[in-house]
């Protein structure tokens, strides 16, 4: 936990990549309580100013729709 990452983001269907700062906030393992899935959290340095906040957003927006299966929060 808070240990500091740079990540390349892509989204489904969009070849944009995208650099951000952030750190680990939260984890769960392999095996967690309860059947939880597996994954991390991270949030994004204050120096992207809410940018990529905003474009994962209006992505998830648009996939709402969408047949396929989400894991967010």
């Amino acid at each position: 936990l808070g240990k500091e990452l740079f990540l390349m983001l892509t989204m489904m269907g969009n070849p944009e990549r995208i650099a951000v700062a952030c750190k680990v906030v939260w984890i769960t393992p392999n095996g967690a309580q309860n059947n939880r899935t597996p994954g991390i959290g991270v949030q994004f340095s204050e120096v992207d100013k809410g940018q990529t906040k905003a474009k994962i957003e209006t992505y998830l927006a648009g996939a709402l729709e969408s047949d396929r299966p989400t894991y967010t929060l």
